[in-house]
């Protein structure tokens, strides 16, 4: 009833768009709140009775029942590590929310209000980055969102660091009181991990993006044959992705005039007699192959993508409270598994993009190999100066991380909580393992765009560009001016990044 797509779930995240709850949403809520609160009078429930994790054998008196809530908050509070970034804070806190309005968690309707409150007035509580093994859930991480609604920790808040308390009250709101088990619902579950996942995923695709574009960009200064994106020979190879990636470097070149027709200038049966031609017959493969290696990064985003809508929407708690069928479930779906797999595949699928655009940069740089530049595109006078020569370092290194931070998570389990715990997900592990991949990403692509504007320049081709490559030149060059002299780049650099991640 309350499912949320795509586009509306990063409207929210991205936007900020103002969270209202449905009066229908809060009433079912409610009644789930006051079933479990008949249901489990004279009965066993996990987290509402009896201890957490391998303490559930322990059965809790009744004049400990609210203690208990508030104790796994306060005693899961132990992450370690720098702060997520708000943006993921606010993400996980809406994947909580959605949770809740599912009504399937027994949690009391003040639970839901103050969370929209929070997130509406950019209430962020202060989240370190370790503590999950993504199995229960982001039960650390998660406590300490959990802990700022109860008032007793720390929240980003108007650009500054204050009490949660403090913030709350500037907003009128009235920290929460915990009841049945509002402290076990707020912190189990997969949100965090489903919330960076969501951000990697927007941010990817939009890296993604702009590196179709800079394919082309490519392609057009060294004048390629433009059969390497033909419709017919990239359906003859049956992927989606490939001939989505194709269409879309079509569409951006249609307007250009530097891609060369290969039946014009060699199926035309006049080619001369020279031994050897000038230009290359067919380009290096992270010119030509573009469709091929893109591709398959489209549609492992578009499978993520399907994935954590479908954990955004999901039910993951533990216990499930379902008045619909007049009982209380004990399973896992708190397990992380799903988002742990799809966040391993993408930053695969990121590095993968990052290493088509260092090669990229490499034929850029290297003179030899495109012969139509100058060594490293540089502007300048050789050997007194240096153009991209240094900043193509970065970008190597940079790529390098990316690859070995590409091990997956999935398959590191390791037992804990007295062995309760014995096959976990490592998902939200993964998801931050992610997030700084899809940042290096941006990095490397800053810095092969900024070549690409260099050797535009050189050509002195702007005006031979399509419509769309020729807008990136002069969104790039009203960053970065062109330059011959040798100059400090990295403030430039992080401009352009900065550039790519908030462009459409």
């Amino acid at each position: 009833m309350f499912y949320s797509d795509l586009n509306t779930i990063n409207d929210r995240i991205f936007s900020e768009t103002e969270i209202s709850i449905d009066e229908t949403a809060l009433r079912e809520v409610e009644a789930c709140y006051r079933f479990l609160a008949s249901f489990e009078q004279g009965k066993v429930i996990y987290g509402i009775n009896t201890g957490f994790g391998p303490m559930a054998q322990y059965r809790i008196g009744d004049a400990d029942l609210n203690s208990l809530q508030y104790n796994i908050i306060r005693s899961h509070s132990c992450g370690a590590g720098e702060p997520l970034p708000d943006i993921c804070v606010r993400a996980a806190m809406l994947a909580r929310l959605q949770t809740f309005l599912m009504a399937k968690s027994g949690v009391h309707p003040d639970v839901v209000k103050i969370l929209a409150a929070m997130l509406n007035n950019g209430i962020y509580p202060r989240v370190p980055r370790h503590g999950s093994v993504g199995a229960s859930g982001d039960l650390v991480q998660l406590a300490h969102i959990a802990l700022a609604l109860i008032g007793e920790s720390e929240v980003s808040f108007r650009g500054q660091i204050v009490p949660a308390a403090e913030a709350m009250k500037a907003c009128g709101i009235t920290p929460l009181k915990l009841r049945i088990r509002d402290g076990l619902a707020l912190t189990n579950g997969t949100a965090v991990m489903t919330g960076i996942g969501l951000v990697n995923l927007a941010r990817a695709r939009r890296l993604l993006d702009w590196t179709v574009k800079a394919s082309v960009m490519l392609n057009e200064l060294v004048e390629s044959y433009d059969d390497f994106m033909a419709q017919a020979l990239n359906e003859y190879k049956l992927h989606a992705g490939q001939a989505e990636i194709a269409r879309r470097m079509r569409e951006i070149c249609a307007s250009g005039r530097r891609l060369r027709k290969r039946e014009v200038e060699l199926y035309n049966g006049d080619t001369g007699e020279a031994p050897t031609f000038r230009h290359k017959v067919q380009p290096y493969y992270s010119l030509r192959c573009t469709p091929q290696i893109l591709g398959p990064v489209l549609e492992t985003i578009s499978q993520a993508e399907k994935i954590l809508t479908e954990e955004f929407n999901a039910v993951d708690d533990n216990p499930v409270v379902d008045p619909a069928t007049g009982t209380i479930y004990h399973g896992g779906n708190f397990h992380g598994d799903y988002v742990s797999l799809e966040m391993d595949k993408l930053k695969i699928a990121v590095t993968k993009m990052t290493m088509l655009a260092e090669r990229q940069l490499n034929y850029l740089c290297h003179d030899r190999i495109n012969e139509t530049l100058p060594p490293f595109v540089n502007l300048g006078k050789l050997g007194l100066n240096y153009g991209m020569q240094a900043a193509q370092f970065t970008a190597t290194s940079t790529t390098a991380e990316s690859q070995t931070l590409s091990n997956p998570m999935y398959v590191h389990s390791i037992p804990n909580n007295n062995d309760n715990q014995d096959i976990v997900s490592m998902g939200t592990n993964a998801a931050m393992i992610t997030r700084q991949v899809v940042e290096n990403g941006y990095q490397v692509l800053a810095i092969e765009i900024l070549a690409l504007v260099q050797a535009t320049d050189y050509l002195q081709c702007a005006g031979e560009l399509s419509d769309a490559t020729r807008q990136l030149y002069a969104d790039i060059r009203a960053i970065v001016p062109k330059f011959t002299d040798d100059t400090p780049k990295y403030e430039e650099i992080a401009a352009i990044e900065k550039f790519l991640k908030q462009q459409a």
